[in-house]
């Protein structure tokens, strides 16, 4: 049930009690034959001769009926003392925490023939169970049991367990009508409730809740419990003083001591209120570290794309001592680092750590290191871990038909991806972005638009607004402009700025110059602040000569104070990260690399190397243009590399914008010239160039 997340109004105003009558005559109304009715359809009953009078006269057919199966829920049930009201109440608690809720349902209907007077102990766990199974309609019959027996809302255990049995039921609002009946609910309740809400996204009326409890008389009711749930609220809402106040109150009442409190503490800096990582890595540095510290702050970094800051902690997590090891969470973490910066060599140094902990197999970690090698470019070892993890889940899967599209290798996506519909597994949401997105990058039109109708036909998920950008994509780049910008004017959803983006960049293309100026006034509205569009037109403009529009749009650039992201590009070497700019001359080797540059330029052009000065976007004479290109960063970054690595290893480049034309021209040469391998990964896909040709096909 989707509920508004805004104010706590969002729920329904305090019931009078005629309100309250009708909550309950709407349950009473309910058929209710026999207690066995909170068993889901699927449970069987349990064996119950434990239960029965051992007095009573048996058969032997009787016995052999009664004899228990060699099942969990007859090793719980056997051992059950039917007089003892506890000994029930254990039985149900144990088979839920053994992760069988329906046992657990079964056993408390077993115990309420068995002794009436299980039901106060039992009735908590067994709203559990219902939450466990989401089976709302018994959760209903247990509701409709503790108002009839009287332990709702009297009964403090009962009232917390209703409530979570409703909100993991999906029902926020049945959960907020039976919390408003309980006359003077206690904290536990309380924040039962707040957490409840928490969990269906209901983050203001959770905040709400936890500040209600603040202002009440006394401060102690505020435990661990609440300023978790607090916490928890305040990392996904945008106001950035939301977390600080509930830090100065944790801190106040002397919770900030707790473990569990400041690592969810840090976990909401760094998610809420804008992504304050300053503030996350000042509490970090001051709080007592565990384990669970270490790994929240390098994924913090790691999730916001700060590789290098991540990986230094690492580091420093390694000679920290203290009995503090890195466990399968840190190594996922580090991978991911590793994946974003491309940094293939110390990401092989943390495949090999999985190796020595005997974590290949592991299903979260094997797809850290599917991922990892794949974002690095290094798709043949993606597979080969991908092969090893024993118990593979849709993300396992997910990850290598990702590493294979984003390497443009299209078949081999569909390839995998049929594999994974063989072995049982159904695609998501997710999936199918990977699928659609892998076509788009290897030009496989027709079985784009085959997937694009399956996805809705065959498997029931509606396109969201990442299927139909990648489709947007597919079309664009195939030609297909006027279908692509008719699907976005025909689709269900509103059109984001990535999907313009990618009919934009199909516009320059294929150098359409009127549907790119349409898609550049949309992307203007939507995001006025980004100034990679206001380029991209100017980019459009300049390779159709129209040098007065280009003028138009860097003065409007000017005018909004805008400023290109310079362009670079960097390669791993020995575990250091080296980057180049165009132009640069920062490094300590520039002059031996522009001496290198200059001499392979010469050996290019006896090859037939000619600049592409279309990739110029400046009105200067064509021999200026040449001299512009020489120093793009890409080649600056190829040539300190081959200077600097041994013949026959691969080279991996970084780049943060498009590559562009030229460039890619040059290094397909490279190639070819020094017999090395080259992959270049910029902001859209991976370029693999080996003797001369890029895996591309020319078509990116």
């Amino acid at each position: 049930m989707s509920v508004k997340p805004q104010t706590v109004q969002s729920f329904p105003s305090l019931p009078t009690p005629g309100n309250h009558q009708v909550h309950r005559r709407a349950l009473a109304a309910q058929p209710m034959a026999a207690a066995a009715i909170v068993m889901p359809p699927h449970a069987d009953p349990p064996p119950l001769a434990a239960a029965r009078n051992p007095t009573a006269p048996t058969s032997d057919a009787q016995r052999r009926r009664d004899a228990p199966t060699p099942s969990l829920r007859a090793l719980f049930l056997r051992a059950v003392d039917p007089s003892r009201p506890s000994s029930w109440s254990a039985a149900v608690a144990d088979l839920l925490s053994s992760g069988d809720p329906a046992a657990a349902l079964a056993a408390f209907a077993a115990a309420l023939r068995a002794n009436p007077a299980a039901l106060r102990p039992a009735l908590p766990p067994a709203l559990r169970a219902a939450a466990a199974a989401a089976s709302l309609a018994a959760g209903r019959q247990l509701h409709l049991l503790a108002l009839r027996s009287g332990l709702f809302p009297s009964d403090a255990y009962a009232a917390s367990a209703l409530l979570h049995m409703y909100h993991h039921c999906s029902r926020p609002l049945d959960a907020r009508k039976a919390f408003d009946e309980i006359p003077a609910p206690n904290p536990v309740i309380v924040t039962a409730m707040a957490s409840g809400c928490v969990r269906n996204n209901l983050v203001y009326p959770a905040l709400a809740i936890f500040r209600s409890m603040v202002a009440s008389d006394s401060a102690g009711v505020v435990d661990e419990a609440a300023a978790l749930v607090a916490l928890s609220a305040s990392a996904r809402v945008p106001d950035r003083g939301i977390t600080g106040g509930i830090h100065a109150l944790v801190a106040k009442i002397g919770l900030d001591g707790h473990a569990g409190v400041a690592n969810t503490m840090l976990d909401a800096y760094a998610k809420g209120g804008g992504c304050d990582l300053g503030a996350a890595r000042k509490l970090f540095d001051m709080m007592e570290r565990d384990v669970v510290s270490w790994n929240t702050m390098i994924a913090l970094y790691a999730q916001n794309g700060l590789s290098a800051e991540a990986l230094r902690l690492y580091g420093k997590m390694l000679n920290v001592g203290g009995g503090i090891r890195c466990n399968a969470v840190t190594l996922s973490a580090v991978l991911l680092a590793c994946a974003h910066a491309g940094a293939i060599q110390t990401g092989k140094c943390i495949h090999n750590q999985v190796v020595r902990m005997g974590l290949e197999e592991n299903a979260h970690v094997g797809t850290s290191v599917v991922d990892m090698y794949s974002k690095c470019g290094r798709v043949e070892m993606a597979r080969k871990a991908f092969r090893r993890v024993k118990e593979k889940n849709i993300l396992t899967w997910s990850a290598m038909i990702a590493g294979y599209g984003m390497q443009g290798h299209g078949q081999e996506t569909l390839e995998v991806f049929n594999e994974m519909r063989r072995s049982g597994l159904k695609p998501n949401y997710i999936t199918f972005i990977s699928v659609l997105a892998a076509c788009s990058h290897a030009g496989l039109l027709n079985e784009g638009r085959h997937w694009y109708n399956a996805m809705r036909k065959e498997f029931g998920i509606e396109p969201g607004v990442e299927h139909y950008g990648c489709m947007v994509d597919l079309l664009g780049r195939a030609g297909c402009l006027d279908e692509a910008y008719g699907l976005i004017k025909e689709m269900n959803v509103k059109p984001d700025a990535a999907m313009w983006g990618a009919l934009l960049s199909a516009c320059r293309i294929h150098k359409n110059v009127e549907l790119a100026e349409i898609a550049a006034n949309r992307l203007f509205e939507l995001d006025a602040s980004n100034s990679g569009y206001y380029v991209l037109l100017s980019n459009i403009y300049a390779e159709a000569g129209m040098w007065k529009d280009v003028e138009r749009m860097r003065v409007l650039f000017k005018i909004r104070g805008m400023k290109k992201p310079p362009g670079y590009s960097s390669v791993e070497l020995k575990g250091k990260t080296h980057s180049f700019y165009v132009g640069d001359k920062r490094h300590p080797q520039h002059k031996e690399i522009y001496a290198y540059l200059d001499k392979l330029l010469e050996r290019m052009q006896e090859a037939g190397y000619a600049p592409n000065t279309g990739s110029v976007h400046h009105d200067l004479d064509e021999e200026e243009k040449g001299s512009m290109l020489r120093i793009h960063s890409e080649k600056l970054a190829v040539a300190f590399a081959l200077m600097n690595s041994v013949q026959g290893s691969v080279i991996h480049v970084i780049k943060n914008l498009r590559v562009c034309t030229d460039c890619h021209t040059a290094i397909k040469i490279i190639t070819k010239l020094t017999g090395r391998e080259i992959i270049v990964r910029d902001i859209k896909r991976f370029h693999h160039f080996k003797d001369g040709l890029c895996s591309c096909g020319d078509y990116w």
